[in-house]
């Protein structure tokens, strides 16, 4: 069967639901090329002076890596000039970053986190590229920070680049989630999986067990019944996988089930949780819910969150759809209870 190019699938798409304009496609098209070139730049490491502390630190308080910046500067620069954006909002940066006045603006925005898991990076571990698509509201010549404040069901694409063995491009337009692999010697990202599918029910779960001892007392309940296995309430063993970076984590969860938990805890509870709803959080519930699974943040649906500030936290909990709800259940219970 002859190999069907990303261009050529979001025109084929377009014809099917008529939800893939001319702008939209070539946004998505740009974010694609730019992570062709981080790819480039993660897979030579040392070789380009690429590892390491960029001595810089982003809003959110933490440290730069060097391919944090470079990652940033690649997605920024690809999509300045384009005509199909308005404005983009970085994890890396304070404030939304418009469009340069010497370009024509679009009608949609772009979120991303230019690089997630780069604390893994000096580790030769599978790194990764996060982004959300959203809307510019009618009339918005300007976009300020209010306008990127919509909830994850207004987004109208997501995806994620994992940096790994192979560079693989993960999609949605809101009609499935597809999966493109980069194909390095033409340098083209290739369909080689359709309407991918998590499975309902799961043995495997993704958490940061280091943090127990920080956890809320319906996730020690939820857990604890995981590890006790066979002789447990849940009547049979369960695998614990780890990765501490986050495409990678959720990327092993499209592929096979699981669920990926960052709970809020005793460290982070100030902040509302770990993980940022609009660069990570909503992204990826929606690839997540649109592959059959479900995400929450424990308490409420995740796409259902109205955002406040552009970077906002949030407890996640995204996978295999009855493994969510349970665990969901979890923390319903106790809010019922009023236990903590």
């Amino acid at each position: 069967m002859k190999p069907v190019s990303l261009t050529q699938f979001l025109i084929e798409e377009q014809r099917r639901h008529h939800v893939i304009n001319a702008d939209l496609r070539l946004l998505i098209e740009v974010v694609a090329r730019a992570c062709k070139r981080i790819a480039i730049a993660v897979g030579r490491g040392a070789l380009g002076d690429v590892l390491g502390e960029a001595g810089t630190g982003n809003v959110q308080g933490e440290a730069q890596k060097k391919l944090d910046v470079i990652s940033n500067e690649i997605l920024l620069e690809a999509n300045a000039w384009g005509g199909h954006l308005a404005a983009c909002a970085s994890e890396e940066m304070a404030d939304p970053y418009p469009v340069p006045d010497a370009y024509p603006r679009g009608n949609y925005l772009l979120l991303f986190d230019p690089l997630d898991g780069s604390g893994n990076i000096d580790v030769n571990i599978s790194v990764g590229t996060i982004f959300s698509v959203l809307r510019c509201p009618e009339g918005v010549a300007h976009p300020a920070e209010k306008d990127f404040l919509q909830p994850g069901t207004a987004q109208v694409a997501a995806g994620y680049c994992v940096y790994g063995p192979s560079t693989l491009l993960i999609l949605t337009t809101g009609h499935g989630v597809n999966v493109f692999t980069l194909d390095r010697e033409p340098g083209s990202f290739l369909l080689t999986m359709r309407d991918v599918r998590i499975p309902e029910d799961t043995s495997e779960f993704a958490i940061n067990m280091s943090n127990q001892r920080h956890w809320e007392a319906p996730m020690q309940r939820y857990i604890a019944d995981l590890l006790a296995g066979k002789q447990g309430p849940r009547g049979r063993d369960f695998n614990m996988r780890w990765v501490a970076s986050m495409v990678a984590d959720v990327h092993r969860i499209l592929t096979r089930g699981g669920i990926f938990i960052y709970p809020v805890d005793a460290k982070t509870r100030e902040k509302g949780g770990k993980l940022r709803l609009m660069y990570e959080a909503n992204p990826m519930a929606f690839i997540v819910e649109q592959a059959g699974g479900a995400a929450t943040t424990g308490h409420t649906r995740i796409l259902d969150v109205l955002p406040q500030k552009l970077h906002q936290r949030v407890p996640v909990f995204l996978g295999s759809k009855n493994e969510v709800e349970l665990a969901t259940r979890y923390h319903r219970v106790a809010d019922q209870a009023g236990l903590d």
